[in-house]
């Protein structure tokens, strides 16, 4: 009888207990750097480096902020948009489907161990549906800010750490 109550009492427990997903990183077309910094730290080390970078943030989002006025606690989130005027000019003239990726996006998030991960997907790849019309012109596009944002990402990093 004590053995039941004892496997009650885990089961209770285990439910009761918040579910928390592991992380997995999509491979393809993704870029992943975790830091052991906090997540604001990254955060904050992630608008310098855009700024620097010459980029600009054109949206933020995230529901921690959202989740805690409603009483939910969740580990830090946001996803930070990312572009500028002249590639989205250049992109419109190749494929006006294409636009509907702008701003490319960064995702930082709180990792369970105190640091955080900064993602996103590579600028090729989200502009790779959109090869057929825009041609080599939208290729050159998605390599060029591949190396911009590669450059933010590692910026914001190294000033994290």
């Amino acid at each position: 009888m004590a053995l039941k109550g004892l496997v009650t009492s885990l089961l209770v427990l285990m439910l009761a207990a918040p579910a928390v997903a592991e992380t997995r990183w999509p491979g393809q077309g993704w870029q992943v750097l975790p830091v052991s910094s906090s997540y604001g730290a990254l955060l904050e080390a992630l608008r310098e480096a855009v700024e620097a970078e010459g980029m600009f943030i054109v949206t933020e989002a995230g529901p921690t902020e959202a989740a805690a006025r409603r009483g939910e606690s969740i580990p830090g989130n946001r996803v930070v948009g990312v572009f500028r005027n002249d590639y989205a000019v250049r992109a419109l003239r190749l494929s006006v489907p294409a636009m509907i990726e702008a701003p490319i996006r960064f995702y930082v998030t709180e990792d369970q161990e105190g640091g955080a991960t900064l993602a996103w997907k590579t600028p090729s790849h989200v502009l790779a549906p959109y090869l057929e019309e825009g041609g080599e012109a939208l290729v050159e596009i998605g390599r060029e800010l591949d190396a911009v944002f590669d450059a933010i990402g590692h910026r914001a990093r190294a000033a994290a750490q």
